[in-house]
């Protein structure tokens, strides 16, 4: 059994950045590999929504218009994670991060649909505020 945990949330300004990691606990190293993983947030009262996806198949990346051009989710190979660079943040992008994946997903842009996974990790809070 493999874990997603997310890492890298706090409290950063408006216009800050973040750097967010999603690690794969008992991963022996491949796991990144095989799965593709997508960025969720889920701010208080709203539904979770997905920001970023990215394939392990190819590395092809999709994006929610909330995120093009601030947001850039990628693999760090060296870390052994799947991280997402949060830039340029403003207070709507104000809440708990998680990564999530699910095995062989139709397409990258159904796995970035809050249906699309079913493995999740725990999340970490991002807070802009001044």
């Amino acid at each position: 059994q493999v874990d997603l945990v997310e890492s890298g949330g706090g409290v950063v300004q408006p216009g800050g950045s973040l750097r967010l990691s999603c690690a794969a606990s008992g991963d022996p190293g491949s796991f990144f590999d095989y799965y593709s993983i997508g960025w969720f947030r889920q701010a208080p009262g709203k539904l979770r929504e997905g920001v970023a996806c990215r394939s392990a198949v190819d590395g092809s990346t999709y994006y929610d218009d909330s995120a093009k051009g601030r947001f850039t989710i990628f693999r760090d190979t060296i870390k052994n994670t799947v991280d997402l660079q949060l830039s340029d943040l403003k207070p709507e992008d104000s809440a708990v991060y998680y990564c999530a994946t699910r095995a062989s997903p139709a397409s990258l842009q159904s796995l970035c649909q809050l249906t699309g996974p079913n493995h999740w990790g725990q999340g970490t809070q991002v807070t802009v505020s001044n």
